[in-house]
């Protein structure tokens, strides 16, 4: 199919899609998971919602479905702004001095989400739920004009039944979204907006509930063996019975065991099936081998001829042993391994929160290149698909709760995090909490007590932790009930409480906070830059040398966990304004490595040779002075040389490195990793010329076109001869053509104030970056080119390759009458402009369209709602469209009369709209025939004339 335009097809496929789905031919058995995240309509800031006066609408708004503002299935949101998700808004925003600095001086406030769905009547009498993996921060969720969820966590996802609410067939369901993002949990960037996935997911009545399924495999007595709880819950109208059946397959993808067992649910109830299985020939999930094992959960229905399957489960697991030694750190099948851990946050340059898995994965194999082999997600949970990475790449996980709080909202979010994933062979640790005022008192232990009990009951298999910077050696304190005790920043204490407390394992749950700029060589404190020499550690920090040697010299030290692997915005440390952005990371905020990623390197890697000088060499004006030059290795000397002469040699530090003070000529500043003679490795950094040329690296070259994939590009600049200029710092454009989109720009840099959303950003000390995504259901050739002003521009081309996504197609708004009123029968016309008392909600009914009234001996009614049109609707173009009444009918808006109709038998009505007020008072005088029904038998839409 060609592509005529992106709107065009777009809105082809939707057209197609939805007729399908209308007439229910898209009906699949089983489980269907559709991606939510496609055609959302957006509104920065509140919606005020017109003030509730009177009776009658009071009456209205206190009733289901009454929601009055944004929150109303019939709210014009024509005017919105129309996006895709994931979307963080405050990244979108320009960096503001009055905002909140540890935000990241942008503006977050309140938004509006809002979007309709069309379900075919096949989906009547199915289980359906809208998912939500997070939203920043605080957020209320209404379906069809009812409030169905309520959130106080950015961080939490959420599964809403949404079936009571739910209508099939032509009609429209609304789901409107506030987000309140002045509402803040953390002292660092959490950007705004729904920013994680969204998705519908169908199901029967009878079916596995949402994380539903507990299969962690343990080892006994030298076997390994998979327990699997199976919750099945039951919305149905009666008792149903149903089989399970369990299979697990090998990493290979063939069947290692398979269990069956029977299950019977009451209605509106749950049942848990209980089933172990045997797992021969174990292949161990490790850091080196992380294989995975599939466990696949099928419901059939009960009987004894042919089972349908009614819904399915799917999850990763890994075959791996744990264990925390008081005297000898963590041990991974029975193997000891140091933790080398960082702290992260969830943000990216250029997409703030919003990030994509595919940038994730990017950020997770860049730290497994340093030699990470641990991760704490600080201080929350992360998406599930990041969860995944950690699983697939083979990487350790402190999976850590946000708000440290055991009354029943926020222990239900310590549940969710602890079901969502008790699965997984990453997680290694649960921590209740970081740096809590209250953990050195007996307020603090109790609360400790209590959430480290929910996480056992949840999770027997794992430790508890918690991040202590105060009160280790209180009298009653939150360390004394947690199963391995964390440390933050206290080196001091690692000895002392290892003496004082034998028997209890312990890590650093955080430590070094030191600072760097990437590319930057010398500290210039006004200009907010800061020296990577690894020499401007915090306050309450170490360099990341001096971190390290505390926990490499103790064998019962677990591991470290830095802060941080990866710079994030917000919490602007040591300098507040300009800067917006941290310094801590070893990886800067775009991805690229710092020499603090050199030097954890050299610490970390054993299976491979590491040789870096630093700093570059280009040093113009410094001809003849000493630049003190850093190799980062872990070879046991290095040979230092300059324009091929020996500057010198000397033995390695495992912890400190080793240093050079080398006089300055430009050339070639190279190190040699010497291990007795024999060389391992060798290094070099060139002096480089003027700029003369762009050039575009990107991370891979294809891409999936299904509107979430995405690609980092790397902008750097080289002279005449292809040396890259490390010093360069000049302003690049980029200009998008194909089938996808340019979605953020950054360059590491903590004090720039250039958007995040712009197509052009200044290189920093020689590097930038672009972050490309596939347009959804798009293929064919996606082309970025940048150009600077006196350089040779560049061209990078991808492919986007054609991915199938389900997606729950996009319905458009409906301007539908609802909650009408009706008199009682007639013997004479009613006066279509009477009066009705705003106090009465008992002479007249209530009702939506089909309003059929039998046969009556009294002839007339009348009918009576309030119109609300859209704005696309009140051009004076529109019309009101009646698809069915009975009877001879008036129809009058506002007491004025639009139209009639004549003939008494069933038939539709059109009358033309005015252009007029956005409310309108509609009146329609209905006449029987003797012995035949009447009334307003089909919907009543108002609908936009000819654009």
């Amino acid at each position: 199919m060609n592509r005529v335009s992106s709107t065009g097809r777009w809105v082809g496929v939707l057209a197609a899609a939805a007729l399908l789905w209308m007439s229910g031919a898209s009906h699949a058995a089983g489980r269907e998971r559709l991606s939510l995240d496609a055609g959302w309509l957006f509104q920065r800031g509140d919606v005020t919602a017109p003030p509730v006066k009177g009776h009658g609408s009071s009456y209205h708004q206190a009733k289901a479905g009454g929601a009055v503002g944004a929150g109303a299935p019939d709210f014009d949101d024509s005017g919105w702004r129309r996006l895709d998700l994931p979307h963080d808004w405050a990244i979108e925003n320009p960096l503001d001095r009055n905002e909140n600095a540890s935000q990241g001086y942008r503006a977050r406030g309140i938004g509006w989400y809002r979007r309709y769905v069309q379900l075919p009547a096949s989906d009547r009498g199915r289980h359906i739920e809208l998912q939500f993996d997070g939203i920043a921060t605080h957020s209320t969720v209404w379906v069809n004009g009812s409030v169905v969820n309520r959130n106080w966590s950015g961080y939490n996802g959420r599964s809403i039944d949404i079936t009571p609410f739910l209508r099939y067939g032509e009609d429209v369901n609304s789901i409107a979204v506030r987000v309140d993002a002045e509402a803040q949990e953390g002292w660092w960037y959490e950007g705004a907006g729904i920013y994680r996935h969204t998705w519908l997911v169908k199901r029967d009545t009878l079916h596995i509930a949402t994380d539903g399924v507990h299969a962690n495999p343990v080892q006994r007595q030298g076997r390994w063996v998979l327990p699997v709880e199976v919750q099945v819950d039951n919305t149905g109208e009666a008792a149903r019975e149903a089989v399970l059946d369990v299979i697990v397959t090998g990493p290979d993808g063939q069947p290692v065991a398979q269990r069956r067992q029977p299950v019977r649910v009451a209605a509106l109830d749950s049942a848990t099936a209980r089933l172990e299985l045997s797992i021969a020939r174990p292949q161990l999930w490790s850091l080196q081998s992380p294989q995975l094992y599939r466990v696949q959960t099928v419901l059939r229905s009960a009987g004894s001829g042919p089972t349908a399957e009614l819904d399915r489960s799917e999850l990763n697991t890994g075959l791996r042993s744990i264990r925390f030694d008081a005297e000898r750190g963590f041990f991974l099948n029975g193997q000891p391994v140091k933790l080398q851990g960082v702290c992260i946050h969830q943000d990216h340059a250029g997409v703030g929160v919003a990030v994509p898995a595919s940038i994730w994965e990017f950020r997770l194999r860049r730290l497994k290149e340093m030699g990470v082999n641990a991760i704490r997600f600080a201080h929350n949970a992360v998406a599930p698909e990041v969860m995944d990475l950690t699983d697939r790449l083979g990487l350790l996980v402190m999976n850590e709760n946000r708000n440290f709080n055991p009354s029943p909202d926020y222990m239900a979010q310590l549940e969710w995090l602890v079901r969502r994933d008790r699965n997984r062979p990453s997680v290694i640790l649960w921590s209740l909490f970081n740096e809590e005022p209250l953990q050195a008192t007996e307020q603090g232990r109790e609360m400790a007590r209590r959430m480290a009990a929910v996480v056992k009951r949840l999770d027997p298999t794992r430790p508890v932790t918690a991040g202590m910077h105060d009160g280790l050696f209180g009298e009653r304190n939150a360390a004394q009930v947690v199963d391995v005790v964390g440390i933050n920043y206290q080196v001091w204490a690692y000895d002392r409480f290892h003496r004082e407390n034998p028997g209890r394992p312990l890590t650093s749950s955080e430590d070094t906070s030191a600072y760097m700029t990437r590319g930057a060589w010398r500290s210039d404190r006004q200009a907010q830059v800061l020296s990577s020499e690894d020499e401007e550690p915090s306050s309450w920090g170490q360099t990341h040398r001096e971190a390290w040697r505390h926990i490499a010299e103790r064998p019962f030290m677990a591991g470290a966990f830095v802060w941080s692997g990866i710079d994030y915005h917000g919490e602007p440390t040591p300098f507040e304004w300009p800067s917006a952005s941290t310094f801590f990371g070893a990886i800067d905020l775009a991805g690229f490595p710092k020499a603090a990623f050199y030097i954890r390197q050299a610490h970390w890697l054993k299976d491979r040779t590491v040789v870096k000088v630093l700093p570059h060499w280009n040093w113009r004006g410094r001809e003849g002075q000493p630049v003190k030059v850093m190799v980062a290795s872990n070879a046991p000397r290095v040979r230092l040389l300059l324009n091929g002469h020996v500057v010198g040699e000397r033995p390695v530090d495992p912890i400190d490195m080793v240093s050079f003070d080398v006089p300055y000529a430009p050339g070639r500043l190279e190190a040699v990793a010497l291990y007795g003679t024999r060389e391992l490795g060798r290094d070099a950094v060139l002096t480089s010329g003027e700029p003369a040329r762009l050039v575009l690296t990107p991370d891979r070259h294809e891409l999936a076109g299904d509107g979430r994939d995405a690609v980092p590009v790397t902008v750097s600049a080289v002279d005449a001869e292809g040396r890259p200029v490390p010093t360069a710092n000049l302003k690049v454009s980029f200009d998008v053509g194909g089938a996808g989109a340019l979605i953020g720009v950054g360059n590491g840099d903590p004090n720039s104030h250039e958007s995040s959303k712009a197509p052009e950003r200044s290189l920093f000390n020689g590097l930038a970056q672009v972050i490309l995504q596939g347009r959804r259901d798009a293929q064919g050739a996606l082309t970025l080119r940048a150009s600077a002003p006196g350089l040779q521009p560049a061209e990078a081309v991808l492919t986007v390759r054609s991915a199938p996504s389900v997606w729950m197609p996009v319905a458009e708004a409906v301007n539908q009458v609802n909650g009408w009123r009706h008199s009682p029968p007639q013997a004479e016309r009613p006066d279509p402009n009477q009066v009705l008392a705003g106090n009465d909600m008992n002479s007249w009914g209530w009702g939506d369209p089909p309003l059929r009234q039998a046969a009556e001996p009294l002839p007339w009614r009348a009918y009576r709602a309030n119109l609300k049109l859209r704005a696309d609707r009140n051009d004076g173009q529109g019309r009101l469209v009646f698809r069915e009444i009975i009877g001879q009918a008036e129809v009058w808006a506002d007491g004025v009369k639009l139209g009639e109709k004549t003939s008494p038998d069933a038939a539709a009505l059109s009358v033309p709209l005015p252009a007029g007020s956005g409310w309108r008072t509609l009146t329609v005088l209905v006449r029987s025939q003797p012995g035949q029904p009447s009334g307003i038998t089909g919907r009543v839409l108002a609908e936009a004339g000819p654009r």
